[in-house]
């Protein structure tokens, strides 16, 4: 299959690489293809009534120390695997789940490329793995990348 708009998701941690290789030789298949690369960061969230916003959408501070770090990751890991994006961006959400399948509705994405580190105990039973949540609910073909245990940062 030919795909048309890839969006590869990242956490930049050490063994993002690994996910990101595996988009490469989707992307050499589907040459007329654009790839778009998404990191969402951690944002404090606000409570409206029943509703969460992040706080960075309502004071537009995204270009904070924490900001600047993460995008200069991301520069970084575009360079070190080669990967020429259409558009890369490091965003805020209410959760990874729902900014990763609001990306793929709004940006018409039909490949989503993640990875997905196994998790054990209390964390599997209270987080889970982001992959496990998003798949129901993703509007497109989906490609997980088994990686191994966690790294950090």
């Amino acid at each position: 299959m030919s795909y048309q708009h890839v969006l590869l998701v990242t956490d930049l941690l050490s063994d993002a690489d690994i996910v990101a290789q595996r988009a490469k030789r989707i992307l050499a298949g589907s040459p007329k293809a654009k790839l778009s690369v998404l990191h969402i960061v951690e944002d404090d969230m606000v409570r409206f009534g029943y509703e969460l916003v992040p706080a960075s959408s309502l004071s537009g501070d995204n270009d904070g120390e924490h900001w600047q770090k993460a995008r200069a990751k991301l520069a970084l890991f575009l360079k070190r695997n080669n990967l020429q994006a259409v558009n890369s961006e490091v965003t805020a959400a209410i959760s990874n789940d729902k900014g990763i399948i609001n990306y793929c509705h709004e940006k018409n994405v039909d490949l989503l490329i993640i990875g997905r580190h196994e998790r054990h105990g209390i964390a599997a039973w209270l987080v889970g793995a982001t992959a496990d949540n998003i798949l129901p609910n993703t509007p497109c073909d989906s490609l997980v990348v088994k990686l191994n245990q966690p790294v950090l940062e």
